[in-house]
């Protein structure tokens, strides 16, 4: 089956033609938010195909598995938009562009929560009023679980070990960054939430917050709620600490060179990160492997070299080498846990998940 991957995102449009499990073609373009004449060039060029696979970072509490597209379905992901209001409005956009060009293709939606239906209902209720939980579906999610999925499945395979039998904890570090523990082949718990604000310190995101802060910021400080909502999400992390773009490679640029916002911004990313990784060993029940993935987690030895550095006592240690690029162990020659670096493939798991639905 030939399944075109559609990946969108709130400046990009990530796109890849699946062949039975390989990419033939791929391509990252820059795109205006939800632009979708650049959908309709590729759906218009790259075929044939046999069907069209669409990431959706949320699908909102109705959809929790992948979906085939219909009007039904469509006005669900509308309803779902503003829970991740970075990168739904382009997906939408683009499933939009999918059907109105090719009507004979079937189209299908996946999501990054598919993979965290598994945790349980410890990992994943709120401590809120009942009522509310089940009025308005208010639940732990989690995301970049098609990220976190594949990377999993990678690692054991790289380690020839079976999934079912490893505890992992997976690391997607980018400009949006997550944790996911994996134990018994499946997800047990992660850092993101309800929507994808919580958990690590990101880009520009703030990552979790004591909840009365936000509310004190309303009340006493008098932010008003559309200006919190974007400082929250486009304006936090890093970026809202170091007084740049929030690029992980200027700011340790400038924490090299002295700058003592940026040194701060590094310390609190760091001091998040180890942290949560400590929870998701619990959630675990331990550790065997320990996988970075995403942007940051792939190019970027310093933070790989931290996070090894502050986990040494776990059994964590890693040798780093320069010369080697791609999926590789980077375990250092005495540690108890085993250390991988995969490349993010979405799009793998995307075309897989497609083709699983399609064969039902």
């Amino acid at each position: 089956m030939r399944v075109l991957v559609l990946n969108p995102g709130s400046s990009t449009l990530k796109t890849a033609l699946v062949e039975d499990g390989v990419a033939t073609r791929s391509d990252n373009v820059a795109t205006p938010h939800g632009d979708e004449t650049e959908v309709a060039g590729v759906l218009a060029d790259w075929g044939p195909y046999d069907a069209v696979g669409i990431r959706f970072v949320h699908g909102g509490p109705r959809h929790l598995e992948p979906v085939r597209v219909a009007d039904a379905v469509l006005a669900d992901l509308d309803e779902a938009a503003d829970l991740a209001p970075l990168h739904n409005p382009s997906s939408l956009a683009a499933t939009r562009a999918a059907l109105a060009a090719a009507v004979e293709v079937p189209v299908v939606a996946c999501f990054d929560t598919t993979f965290h239906r598994t945790m349980s209902p410890a990992a994943h209720t709120y401590a809120l009023p009942k009522e509310w939980n089940r009025r308005w579906a208010l639940r732990r999610y989690g995301f970049h679980g098609l990220s976190h999925e594949y990377a999993a499945g990678r690692a054991a395979r790289m380690l020839g070990l079976p999934l079912e039998r490893l505890r992992v904890v997976v690391c997607h570090l980018g400009g949006g960054a997550s944790l996911c523990a994996v134990a018994g082949g499946v997800s047990v718990d992660t850092t993101m939430g309800f929507t994808p604000l919580a958990g690590l310190v990101m880009q520009v995101r703030s990552g979790s917050l004591d909840p009365g802060l936000v509310l004190w910021l309303q009340r006493q400080g008098g932010v008003p709620l559309d200006e919190l909502n974007e400082a929250l999400e486009r304006r936090s992390g890093l970026a809202g600490l170091s007084g740049t773009a929030g690029d992980l490679r200027e700011i340790l640029s400038l924490r090299a060179r002295g700058d003592a916002d940026a040194g701060l911004a590094f310390d609190v990313y760091r001091h998040r990160l180890v942290r949560e990784i400590g929870a998701m060993v619990a959630s675990a029940g331990g550790l065997d492997v320990l996988v970075f993935t995403g942007g940051v987690g792939e190019g970027s030895a310093e933070v790989r070299g931290a996070v090894a550095d502050d986990l040494a006592w776990l059994g964590v240690g890693i040798d780093e080498r320069p010369d080697v690029a791609g999926d590789r162990d980077l375990t250092a020659s005495g540690a108890r846990v085993r250390t991988l670096v995969v490349e993010a493939r979405e799009d793998l798991q995307i075309a897989a998940a497609v083709q699983g639905l399609l064969a039902e």
